[in-house]
């Protein structure tokens, strides 16, 4: 078992480094490979073309791209460098992109061409695929580099949590953290025979810390640019993929490709781990059903605390299919405040628990005085030790992997000068697993329209939170605490859903 210490730096050079790393379906030109000797040498020309620039040990750079492997190349160089990687979801509007880079206060950003438009003017750029003095084939400084050593809670990367109105946070985690979640989940294991197929995003924590995971497994990564369900499908086909890593909603609308799936060898799939988002018991039949030979594993993780919070049952039981699994024995967890001993908020406790929000001194901690993260989310624990997902304590719900949070809707919809107030709700979708609606009451003498907020939202929010369906109505309803009854608001929005059906 390799010892590592820098997350950066996950590369076994004791291994064959001319073995295939990455397989890139994205870029300028695809596919594109690059054996593990070429991606080291890529990362390592960014480390030393970031310290020959004058960046700082625990300076931020940005990173706004969709998946390719520059994506991955600069993201460790950053981190051999001693610097802070902030990955930022490009699917925001270009004011919250601004306000991340800025909160981070990012000293350089890379880019893809699609994305270079969003980087704030004035910010120094490295855009790949580019020609000329902004071009990363130009920025790289080959040659040998030292990775940094980094201290004890050094912080690697800060990850910004969902956000619409311009507040998300974001998430400090050190290198020991998730170095520690990449051998916990290797665990002596080898897995460099595995080929992963990674679609969705990279600033997301479920497809970067697979990504970091093959990389230590010196397996061999096949990288989609974004989720298409089609490529998704001839992917697995071409490249013999063994590992399928999602969000359910992209399983979903694999599983909708019913002739291409039928004609394609999907056989090589011999796991599948869907997380971020809840999982339905038809989606795991029709799963099962369309592969057959693959373990299918319903996970939990979060940004704030890792990946590693469920595993198999000590005694051998299965896991029942609708159970994130039984906790793992490197991590403490505990319900609390629940109806019952076995059901209630989970909190947990591991080396992976972030170190803080980033600049955000008015966010409460969600740190217990004795470490444990409290999640918000609520689990029941069956008779076996299984965990559940019940749902959240909050308002906040999943729609396609993406965390929508109500109230940061509803601002943004009430900075429209026609809508005086604003309520959101989900209803259930058979792909997304949810989505969005929304209730709107008109500011006085003024008039609204479906259309006209659907266009307010899109342009103001990441297009995964505008509401799909909007009522216009003359009040909201109250409940009995005078606060928005949204028990009464789902109703009537499923009643309004069915009737147009």
């Amino acid at each position: 078992m390799p010892c590592f210490t820098n997350l950066g730096d996950l590369i076994r050079r004791e291994r064959d480094l001319d073995k295939v790393a990455l397989i890139d379906l994205g870029g300028e030109e695809a596919p594109r490979e690059f054996s593990y000797r070429q991606l080291d040498a890529m990362a390592h020309g960014v480390a030393c073309a970031l310290v020959k620039r004058g960046l700082e040990r625990g300076e931020r750079v940005g990173i706004l791209s969709a998946n390719r492997a520059e994506f991955l190349a600069a993201y460790n160089g950053i981190l051999r460098a001693g610097l802070v990687a902030v990955p930022v979801n490009f699917r925001f509007p270009a004011a919250t992109i601004a306000f991340i880079l800025r909160d981070a206060g990012a000293k350089l950003v890379f880019c893809d061409s699609a994305r270079r438009k969003d980087v704030p003017a004035g910010t120094p750029v490295i855009t790949f695929g580019a020609d000329g003095a902004e071009g990363f084939d130009s920025f790289l400084d080959p040659g040998p580099f030292d990775s940094v050593r980094p201290a004890p809670d050094e912080p690697a990367m800060f990850l910004y949590t969902s956000g619409s109105t311009g507040t998300p946070k974001g998430v400090v985690l050190s290198h020991q953290s998730h170095i520690w979640v990449v051998e916990t989940r290797l665990s002596g294991q080898d897995l460099s025979r595995h080929r992963y197929l990674i679609a969705a995003p990279l600033y997301h924590m479920n497809a970067l810390a697979l990504a970091q995971l093959a990389c230590a497994a010196h397996a061999t990564i096949v990288l989609q640019p974004q989720f298409s369900a089609t490529a998704y499908v001839e992917a697995i086909g071409r490249y013999r993929i063994t590992w399928l890593t999602a969000v359910p909603p992209m399983i979903a609308m694999m599983l909708r490709e019913r002739e291409l799936m039928a004609r394609t060898d999907l056989s090589t799939v011999e796991f599948v781990r869907m997380g971020s988002a809840p999982v339905t018991q038809g989606l795991m039949q029709a799963l099962h059903a369309a592969l057959p030979g693959a373990a299918v594993t319903n996970a939990y993780g979060t940004t704030e605390a890792g990946p590693v919070v469920f595993g198999p049952h000590p005694d051998g039981l299965p896991q029942p299919e609708l159970s994130v699994g039984y906790p793992h024995p490197a991590v403490e967890l505990r319900l609390v405040d629940g109806e019952s001993p076995d059901q209630g908020v989970l909190e947990m406790k591991c080396p992976a628990v972030m170190l803080g929000y980033h600049n955000r001194p008015d966010v409460p901690s969600p740190i217990t005085a004795d470490g444990f993260y409290v999640t918000g989310d609520v689990f029941r624990r069956d008779q076996n030790g299984f965990h559940y997902f019940i749902g959240r304590t909050d308002d906040m719900f999943v729609s396609g992997g993406e965390n929508i949070y109500p109230t940061d809707v509803e601002r943004m919809l009430e900075r429209h000068p026609d809508i005086a107030e604003a309520a959101i709700v989900p209803i259930d979708d058979e792909i997304k697993g949810q989505k969005p609606v929304a209730f709107v009451v008109p500011a006085p003498g003024r008039s609204l329209d479906e259309a006209e907020v659907k266009r307010f939202a899109l342009a103001n929010a990441p297009a995964y939170a505008h509401p799909r369906f909007v009522w216009v109505v003359d009040k909201l309803p109250l409940a009995s605490t005078n606060k928005i009854d949204r028990a009464a608001l789902k109703q009537m929005a499923g009643d309004y859903v069915r009737k147009v059906q």
